[in-house]
């Protein structure tokens, strides 16, 4: 039988734990984009996050007998505190798996209301995993983050609540997107009154189940999953938010992680408040498609979905929110060991901010500088670097090269004549202990580490990028020794800025 979510949104039972959230203009977002930017500030909630809607309308419904022997959740966080905040609010038990690299500040919250936490995996999937087996042995009742009518109820009252805030024209609602609770209730509620107005979901580049779902028309399994927008890290979307996306949703866009860390901030200017980057993913989302699609005095709402943020992921944050304005600019300069070069090449800057220089000589006749520069305005870095080589000094646009931006502008100018059989890798695994101890064990004896570099910068994932002498005869080992490791890792021995700083 048909579920009717429009009843079920109507007299979804949220209020007993929920606020009606804000629906409030970004005034300096919207100058700048041209458009009417609402922000629907789910960050409100006692939670900080849209959760504790789905999570307690489900657990308010359950059978007597299934609340006294108590719920468990498997969460990257938020879910996990609706969850905690609903079982302290009904009196029944909960244990919540979380994965081990959930922010400390989401750990805390969920044990500060009395639930029991398991930490398990490095994803939303491994700690669903873990939970089956617990339900299995404990005889609990799972709450499940997004796959279950009610829990998709729960969010569509966020829905509810912006049409009868704004009653005006409304072109898009943007939503984040994990396994689809949230927007599939939401589209739901908002195409069967309002289906004029578009649904469109945002997901991170490397987070996007639901994306290549939706334009697959079956569901996708990611193999893995990007870790610093943590609340929307899922690799299999949920069977039932799938059905009702594919029937009720516009369109998705995708975004990396420098423009969520630039929403975050814009968020941080109007409203004063800081936005976890799942929470900021619809206003990143609304940017770009505004942006591509060249809206301009149209009238959007971005779901401003949750605030739990790491306190120490701001120094993250605030050191990428510059290249996600496309405010700042890198760039590998190649000019001659000659003297009035360098000033030849400043008078080119002009007064331009220089935010970063870092030099070395390559031999006498060249060197090679990696240097900041902060824009006028957004796609201006093609433009400067077009400026240098028409005075000669060739200049490589670094811009979006993730490993120049994390790494080699720390490391510039280490060369080694030394390092035959060099291959350059960049990794990225959980920050948590032993992580980096099981990486290194993993190595064969054989393999002489050339090039290291790991700065942790708040974030709960570590970077580490490598240099490993590896003998030809070895390549096949290494290869396996990658297959086994179990972290994410990229081949930058191609690089071309490695190629000029450090090869």
């Amino acid at each position: 039988m048909p579920i009717d979510y429009l009843k079920r949104i109507l007299n979804a039972r949220v209020y007993d734990v929920a606020v009606e959230s804000s629906l409030e203009l970004a005034p300096q977002l919207s100058a700048r984009v041209n458009n009417r930017v609402l922000l629907k500030r789910e960050d409100e909630q006692q939670v900080f996050s849209f959760k504790l809607r789905g999570a307690y309308n489900m657990m308010a419904q359950l059978p007597p007998k299934a609340r006294e022997r108590g719920v468990l959740a498997a969460s990257a966080g938020n879910h996990a505190q609706g969850v905690a905040l609903a079982a302290q609010k009904l009196g029944c038990r909960a244990v919540i798996v979380m994965p081990v690299t959930t922010p400390q500040v989401k750990v805390d919250a969920v044990r500060n209301r009395g639930a029991e936490v398991v930490l398990h995996g490095d994803s939303y999937s491994d700690a669903a995993i873990k939970a089956q087996e617990l339900e299995k042995t404990e005889k609990l009742t799972f709450v499940h983050p997004f796959d279950d009518p009610d829990v998709i109820a729960g969010g569509g009252t966020v829905a509810m609540e912006i049409l009868r805030q704004h009653t005006g024209p409304l072109h898009a609602v943007f939503v984040p997107v994990g396994g689809g609770g949230l927007i599939s209730g939401m589209a739901a509620y908002i195409k069967q009154l309002r289906p004029e107005t578009l649904v469109i979901g945002v997901q991170t580049v490397d987070s996007n189940a639901m994306e290549r779902s939706f334009r697959a028309g079956r569901r996708i399994t990611l193999h893995d999953v990007g870790l610093f927008s943590d609340g929307t890290a899922v690799k299999l979307v949920g069977e039932e938010t799938f059905r009702l996306t594919r029937k009720y949703v516009d369109d998705f866009v995708t975004v990396d992680t420098d423009a969520l860390c630039a929403a975050i901030k814009d968020v941080f200017q109007d409203t004063r408040h800081v936005l976890e980057p799942a929470g900021a993913l619809a206003v990143a989302g609304a940017k770009r498609y505004l942006a591509e699609h060249k809206w301009k005095d149209r009238t959007v709402v971005a779901v401003a979905s949750g605030a739990n943020m790491n306190f120490d992921r701001l120094r993250f944050v605030a050191e990428r929110a510059e290249l996600g304005e496309a405010r700042e600019a890198v760039f590998a300069v190649t000019m001659p060991e000659e003297r009035g070069s360098f000033k030849r090449f400043c008078s080119l800057v002009g007064a331009r901010n220089v935010t970063e220089f870092n030099y070395r000589m390559a031999d006498s006749s060249q060197a090679h500088v990696f240097v900041g520069i902060q824009l006028a305005k957004a796609g201006e870095s093609e433009k400067v670097a077009a400026l240098f080589r028409k005075h000669n000094f060739e200049a490589l646009d670094l811009t979006h090269d993730e490993m120049a931006k994390t790494h080699l502008r720390h490391l510039v100018g280490g060369r080694s004549p030394s390092a035959n059989n060099e291959v350059l890798y960049r990794f990225e695994f959980p920050e948590r202990p032993g992580a980096l101890m099981r990486f290194l064990d993993g190595m064969s004896p054989n393999w002489n580490i050339s090039l290291f570099h790991y700065r942790n910068q708040g974030s709960d994932y570590g970077r580490i990028l490598v240099g490993i002498q590896v003998p030809p005869a070895d390549k096949k080992a290494f290869r396996e020794f990658l297959a086994t490791l179990g972290y994410r890792y990229w081949d930058e021995s191609q690089n071309p800025a490695y190629q000029l700083f450090l090869r």
